[in-house]
């Protein structure tokens, strides 16, 4: 089984949903892309904005876009957090990274707007890098489309942002709960084991008690485990305590320490480390995001 990753998060309903709603409601589309710089310009579909999609048709745009959404994603990649970015031709990109167990497994790309309305004279400037290429239906029909790009003020533009951290935070949440959750066609064996863990994390739990409870030769268990979920049991105890702990933290009433010992660690130096490892924040940050993303 491989790790919870990009064509998981891609697959899901909710994400679909949130990338046609994202769009109605800011004018910005919004695409699930790989973490890594791509090699080709990736296809936004229908509802990408009909200027970008028309300069997609000459090759010189084409490849300043390329160039523009691999820079983009190498700076969130490099940088760990959301990013934006003018094209050539002016128009705005953004990006988030979805990290889940302290892995960058995707981005959130979205984009394609204008900061301030159009004028003539830009239009005009982003002509003149084509020369002769283009026709004068082509660059009718570009007019037409440039001056219908969504604009956004300020204010909606840092509404967009937030927006797209909160979405970003909500497919490394569900992708943290699914890494933890049984299946039904995962063998007996661990699917005990898992259930074991779940019921007895906020205690001591050793790799005899779990394999009283599953009935199998310590050498076969070990080596079913990591094949069946792509992680050793000690990563899944902690991936389990992990999530009782941002539940926990979740109340703000609750001391860390508190949230700590609740959730089966027996350290504070402990339990940072691991929360830093795996959710990529320290719990204080994290508790803090919880309150709502910065708008900066």
């Amino acid at each position: 089984m491989n790790p919870f990753g990009l064509e998981d998060l891609a697959r899901l309903p909710a994400a679909n949903f949130y990338q046609a709603a994202f769009r109605k409601a800011t004018g910005v589309a919004l695409r699930i892309i790989a973490p890594e710089a791509a090699r080709q310009r990736n296809s936004w579909g229908m509802p990408e904005n009909a200027f970008c999609r028309l300069m997609t048709t000459a090759p010189l745009s084409c490849a300043a876009c390329l160039e523009t959404e691999s820079r983009i994603q190498q700076s969130v990649f490099r940088r760990g957090s959301r990013q934006q970015l003018h094209c050539y031709a002016g128009l705005t990109v953004v990006a988030a990274p979805v990290c889940l167990g302290g892995r960058h497994v995707a981005t959130l790309l979205g984009g394609e707007v204008l900061r301030r309305e159009p004028t003539e004279r830009d239009f005009l400037m982003i002509m003149k890098q084509f020369g002769n290429e283009t026709s004068s239906d082509w660059v009718r029909r570009a007019r037409k489309a440039y001056f219908e790009t969504p604009v956004l003020t300020a204010e909606r533009f840092q509404a967009v942002m937030q927006l797209l951290d909160v979405f970003a935070q909500y497919l490394a949440e569900f992708g943290s709960r699914q890494v933890i959750a049984s299946s039904e066609s995962e063998p007996e064996a661990v699917a005990n084991a898992k259930r074991f863990v779940q019921a007895h994390a906020e205690e001591e739990i050793t790799l005899e008690q779990v394999l009283r409870q599953v009935h199998v030769s310590r050498f076969y268990f070990c080596k079913l485990f990591k094949r069946v979920t792509g992680m050793t049991l000690t990563d899944y105890i902690s991936r389990v305590r992990i999530e009782r702990a941002k539940t926990l933290l979740v109340d703000p009433s609750r001391r860390i320490s508190e949230v700590v010992f609740a959730s089966g660690f027996g350290s504070i130096p402990q339990f940072n480390s691991v929360f830093k490892r795996l959710v990529g924040m320290p719990p204080t940050e994290y508790r803090a995001s919880l309150r709502g993303p910065s708008l900066v």
